[in-house]
């Protein structure tokens, strides 16, 4: 980092080696090196959610409908669309369009809500849940994306992650 004075204003231009998101991108200079952290999350969510999306297109399936399947098997009864969307882990998915499309593919049911009428209940079918142990005995190919971390770097960097979204 080195400070530069034109017309009177100090700026800062910071400059970092070109390991990493420097050379990925071809950027060398960032405002400040929370743009650069900035940049650095938004392809690196990118990148993971291509590797994610290359080991589920053998099953057919998007990484928002394998969000699905997995918050359904793990509810103990059937969920509005409106739950579903709550714990999804992106929130600005159809949930409708998604789990219509998982109807279509027999994976989950949806059925007329016993308490409100007004309300669809939806829950896996036993395809779904297959589909769900087919990609389980993937685990390990997804957890190795993340391979170059160890288990403690993995857990700092998972923490590090809670604490910035903790002043939001």
């Amino acid at each position: 980092m080195f400070g530069k004075i034109s017309d009177n204003v100090c700026t800062l231009i910071f400059t970092f080696n070109s390991m990493g998101i420097d050379k990925d991108i071809q950027q060398e200079n960032f405002r400040s090196i929370y743009q650069k952290l900035s940049i650095n999350l938004i392809f690196s969510t990118n990148w993971i959610t291509e590797k994610i999306k290359n080991i589920l297109q053998e099953e057919d399936i998007t990484p928002q409908q394998y969000n699905i399947l997995r918050i359904l098997r793990g509810s103990k009864k059937p969920l509005s669309t409106l739950q579903i969307r709550e714990r999804m882990l992106d929130k600005m998915s159809d949930t409708s369009r998604i789990v219509e499309r998982l109807v279509k593919k027999e994976l989950v049911e949806k059925k007329t809500s016993n308490i409100d009428k007004r309300l669809v209940d939806v829950s896996i079918a036993e395809p779904g849940l297959e589909l769900l142990k087919r990609l389980d005995q993937k685990n390990d190919e997804l957890d190795a994306i993340l391979q170059n971390l160890s288990p403690e770097e993995a857990a700092e960097l998972s923490d590090l992650l809670d604490k910035m979204r903790e002043k939001i």
